[in-house]
Parts: structure tokens; sequence; C-alpha cells
């Protein structure tokens, strides 16, 4: 599994510094760590008790709400997309970044497609993983290839109704 990052000079391929845990296993002394919303909210004082770095991934049928609280301390927020045509995440991302201000990592996780990713980056969303082997590749394949969009985003992109009445 590729784990790729936007950055200003174009995707690159990162190491997870992240170890993703499951429910029932054991929580590591040092680490930046990765959760289960359920896990979280079973050892939230124990999480946030930590000094490394803690992460919480919410399932497609999981609300933001549910960490708004706590998204301070909040490396990273991973949103799971099950599978491609479930757009919820795109929901999930606009949220934390627009109405609750989330300014850590904002991570795709699941079924995470190439030709989804320009529509992932205008939500929000800065690292992406993806199981394709040509990872990199479509990610700079992709991302310049919307270059008119029609909903806005906090991304600051005029849209095509924009444009078009000269507001920007």
């Amino acid at each position: 599994m590729a784990l790729l990052e936007s950055r200003t000079d174009g995707p690159a391929l990162v190491e997870d510094r992240f170890v993703r845990l499951a429910d029932d296993a054991a929580l590591p002394a040092e680490g930046a760590v990765l959760v289960s919303l359920v896990r979280f909210e079973k050892e939230r004082a124990a999480l946030l008790a930590r000094k490394a770095p803690l992460g919480v991934w919410l399932a497609s049928n999981q609300t933001p709400a549910a960490i708004s609280n706590e998204l301070d301390r909040l490396a990273l927020v991973a949103l799971d997309f099950p599978v491609f045509s479930d757009g919820r995440a795109f929901s999930s991302a606009r949220l934390l970044r627009e109405r609750y201000g989330y300014k850590g990592e904002l991570r795709a996780i699941g079924d995470v497609l190439c030709e989804q990713l320009p529509f992932m980056l205008r939500s929000g969303f800065d690292t992406f993983e993806m199981k394709s082997p040509k990872a990199l590749e479509e990610f700079r394949a992709v991302v310049g290839e919307v270059r008119v969009v029609y909903q806005p985003t906090g991304d600051g992109r005029a849209t095509a109704i924009d444009r078009r009445l000269g507001r920007r």
C-alpha cells in the first residue's frame, strides 16, 4: 500500500509514521498511532494523555462531530471510502476543514481510486492510501485534469458560474 502526500511541488510517496491499531491490539508506549472512533471513545483519556501523535479514523457512517472537540489534539484524521461509490467521506472532509477548521493531516483510506484524487484534494484531503502499484504516476497524471469546477469548496477556486459572471 502506497501513502501519497500532496505537496506544492507535486505528489510524493511518503513513509507512514502512524501505526494503525486494531481495537483489541495493545497500545504501544511510544510512537504515532491511528485508532478507530470506537476505540478512541472507549480509551479517550489514555489516548489523549500519550505524548505521541494520535490519529482517529472514521468509518463512512460516522460523523466528524464525534471528534470535533478534540481536533486540536489529533495529528491525523483518516476517512474511509469502503467502496469507490460511497462518497460520504467527501462530505466529512469538507466539514472537518470548513466547519470545524481542522488543520492537521486529513487522509483518504479504503477504496481510493486515482480518478477521485482531484475531488479529494478539493475536499481537503492531503494524504492518500492507494493500492495501485503505479499510484505515484497515476496521481501525477490526474491531479490537473479537472480545470473547471462547479461546486464551491474551501479551496478558493472559482466555480464555472463565478467565471461566467465575472466574479473571479
